[in-house]
């Protein structure tokens, strides 16, 4: 989808990772997968499933007799709207600066510098 992704919280994070994983799934297939990792009661998840498809992130299939809910959008596009919205708000919106961050600041092995190096070859050739 071209529109702007809609921020969506930790939590309803959670609740896009069930989706992803095998959509479409009724509230209750998402509230019994979400309770094996959280201590969520099934009135959080279904407000968290209803502030989704308040923010247009989850549809609803209301043509049979259960409701099943679905992503609007793939995983793929709200991880980049995600660090879209991280490197503006956190380093003005360039990349470099959270780049130089990371690696000053992360002890990388050999095998991680080659890879990175690997794939910024692959971006220079891509882009003349």
């Amino acid at each position: 989808m071209t529109d702007r992704i809609p921020s969506i919280s930790e939590s309803e994070w959670e609740v896009m990772t069930v989706l992803w994983h095998g959509a479409p799934k009724t509230a209750n297939e998402v509230i019994l997968s979400l309770q094996e990792s959280t201590d969520w009661k099934p009135k959080t998840i279904r407000t968290l499933l209803d502030r989704l498809v308040h923010k247009n992130v989850v549809g609803v299939n209301k043509n049979q007799r259960i409701y099943t809910f679905f992503p609007l959008y793939s995983q793929d596009e709200c991880q980049r709207a995600e660090a879209q919205s991280f490197i503006k708000r956190i380093y003005g919106g360039t990349v470099k600066s959270m780049l130089v961050q990371f690696i000053q600041e992360d002890s990388l092995s050999d095998e991680e510098i080659n890879e990175l190096r690997t794939i910024l070859a692959k971006k220079q050739e891509k882009d003349q």
